[in-house]
């Protein structure tokens, strides 16, 4: 298990436990108003929908939030395996001597990106960056290479340049989005509202259970593993290393390209 799974997870649980723990207290403060005043349960039904029509909202919009970064994240994917593609394609245009170097260099970031991210499940993320300045470096190798080979005077045309050298671009900028989309994330104050307003929705769930005789035990766990699992729902979106969801389809097609390019010697 990743660290991201044990947070996820851990974060899950506790959120349950404490539904639970707020759903009870809301119960016995409820039984104790009852028998001070029967009529202590009127008037507190605006309160209540207001409570919970906003954990809906809540729900409702980090739930597209989080599917609609998932999405941002899987076209980024896709957008990186084909501009690498288009590049390493556009390479036939060069001369056969500058071709051999480049293609080793471009199979070796291709492994190198793929690094990148299987380092994303360990434990220590310092792996992970170490590969990502070494994805840097081979980015500026490439690029070196690219100017060089397209810059020899008689050889290369300037519509291998105008052709080549902004498909390269177009690989090294992908990798930008790509990372910000990777860490980009429920805002902590959303995460922090969210949580919060399902803890109280607890509470006043079971303030309003109190009005019968004994504990619906069916209704409050039905409640509390509606809600549980909804946030992990939305806690999964957002990590797409982790968990149940995951971009594994999407980055297969960065493994089929790489598999596509023979090693050069």
């Amino acid at each position: 298990m990743s660290s991201a799974d044990y947070s996820i997870a851990m974060m899950t649980a506790w959120l349950f436990f404490g539904l639970v723990v707020c759903l009870e207290v809301g119960y016995r403060i409820g039984r104790r108003a009852l028998r001070a005043s029967p009529e202590a349960h009127e008037g507190v039904g605006a309160s209540d929908g207001a409570v919970f029509a906003l954990l809906g909202l809540l729900l409702g919009f980090s739930f597209a939030g989080g599917t609609a970064r998932l999405d941002t994240r899987r076209e980024l994917v896709v957008r990186e395996a084909n501009a690498i593609g288009t590049a390493y394609l556009r390479l036939d245009l060069l001369p056969e001597d500058a071709q051999p170097q480049l293609r080793r260099a471009f199979r070796e970031y291709l492994d190198s990106r793929l690094r990148v991210y299987e380092k994303l499940d360990l434990p220590t993320p310092e792996s992970a960056e170490r590969e990502m300045e070494h994805v840097t470096m081979l980015q500026r190798s490439i690029w070196s290479l690219a100017v060089i080979a397209t810059s020899r005077e008689g050889e290369v045309s300037q519509t291998t340049a105008r052709l080549l050298l902004p498909a390269v671009n177009d690989m090294i900028d992908v990798t930008t989005s790509r990372t910000v989309a990777l860490y980009t994330r429920m805002p902590g104050l959303l995460l922090g509202m969210l949580l919060s307003v399902a803890l109280l929705s607890a509470l006043l769930a079971g303030y309003a259970m109190a009005k019968r005789g004994h504990r619906s035990w069916l209704h409050g766990l039905v409640y509390v593993l509606t809600i549980a699992v909804t946030v992990y729902a939305v806690l999964d979106l957002d990590n797409p290393r982790a968990g149940f969801i995951r971009l594994q389809a999407a980055e297969n097609a960065l493994i089929q390209l790489r598999d596509s390019i023979p090693e050069v010697r």
